[in-house]
């Protein structure tokens, strides 16, 4: 189809001579052309009524401009060089139908105005079927919290990690955005990690509620985090460096042995004796002592009976984290039934899944 504007002459006229009410009405029978012909217009016909369109509203009343962003915005081969000019409106009215719907509009361009116009331009591009991790960096960085929340909301934005690492730090002080962002299925999980460790108790809850799929990863989330702080000040307990040297010495002399690791443990020295079990099952003393600190044995039996401890050496350790009040001693007379059952082959196989997880961490970037 090529485009019908056999009154071209009566355009340029009133684009040159007419008054800004004649400019409206011809602007709006263009207009009319060319959303009844959109379907069937190739590149050249749309060139043509871009340049007309975009002539003919450049010198119109703002309530003019309004209704033709509000014709243009939903229509895919909208013309480009019009739908550019509208959205760089700095009237929100005009260029907010055209930064919601336009699929006219690239990333570049909402980018451009993302990043020097205001609040009401940002909200409206939030509201956007989809978003590039490009655009909502921007919108993240500089939009307030109804641009962010509604960001947050909108299941066709894409975030990048800086972009959700922002995200958990602005949620530290509002419960709303922490749940919003924990109740995204593409957060990277050790930011659902730090958000629900950083949440107070209520937005724990929230969290759950906003995404009960999700309900067994934040417990688990918030019992690795919980037991990362008794980690960490366990290691800045006194005597911690004195201990792992003790270790260190024993291990080196070739006098670490289950005799060492039951004398420790019955001794109530809990560092050495995570440090002699770290050794002699070949795991990270850190995976160790959050084993250790843990309200639940099942690691500590898995690992006695993967090394080949007795249970009489397993009691102990098991004793020392009573004396901790980590466990109960009535829960230990139910992990014998728990140990006798555990096959050494199984406890092994475990115990290698770890080590294969620890050497991937190792070894992930940071």
């Amino acid at each position: 189809m090529n485009a019908d504007l056999s009154f071209i002459d009566e355009i340029e006229n009133v684009i040159v001579h007419g008054a800004a009410d004649r400019r409206s009405q011809i602007l709006a029978r263009v207009t009319d052309l060319f959303v009844l012909g959109s379907p069937r217009l190739s590149e050249n016909d749309i060139s043509i009524f871009d340049d007309v369109i975009g002539r003919l509203s450049a010198k119109i009343e703002q309530s003019a401009q309004v209704l033709l962003a509000n014709r243009l915005a939903p229509i895919a081969n909208s013309p480009p060089k019009t739908i550019r000019a509208l959205a760089l409106h700095d009237a929100i009215e005009v260029a907010g139908p055209v930064l919601t719907q336009s699929a006219r509009l690239d990333d570049a361009t909402l980018a451009e105005i993302a990043t020097h116009k205001g609040q009401g331009h940002l909200l409206a591009i939030a509201h956007r079927p989809s978003l590039s991790e490009t655009v909502t960096d921007i919108l993240v960085e500089r939009g307030n919290r109804d641009v962010v929340f509604d960001t947050v909301e909108n299941r066709g934005a894409r975030f990048s990690r800086l972009g959700f690492a922002r995200l958990v730090q602005q949620s530290e002080s509002d419960e709303g955005l922490a749940a919003s962002v924990g109740a995204r299925p593409d957060i990277p999980p050790h930011l659902l990690l730090t958000l629900v460790a950083r949440a107070s108790e209520t937005a724990r809850a929230r969290l759950e509620a906003a995404n009960p799929q999700a309900k067994k990863a934040v417990g688990e989330a918030v019992a690795e985090a919980a037991l990362k702080v008794q980690a960490e000040v366990l290691e800045e307990a006194p005597g911690y460096a004195a201990g792992l040297a003790i270790v260190e010495n024993l291990q080196q002399s070739g006098r670490l042995n289950e005799q060492a690791l039951a004398e420790f443990a019955k001794c109530g020295a809990f560092v050495e004796t995570s440090a002699a079990l770290a050794v002699m099952a070949e795991l990270p003393l850190s995976f160790i002592e959050q084993a250790m600190v843990s309200d639940r044995s099942e690691r500590v039996l898995v690992l006695g009976r993967a090394i080949g401890l007795s249970w009489p050496t397993v009691k102990e350790i098991l004793s020392l984290r009573a004396d901790k009040r980590i466990i109960s001693e009535s829960d230990i007379a139910h992990a014998l039934a728990s140990f006798e059952r555990l096959r050494t082959q199984t406890a092994q196989e475990i115990v290698g899944y770890y080590r294969a997880r620890a050497r991937i961490k190792s070894v992930r970037p940071a």
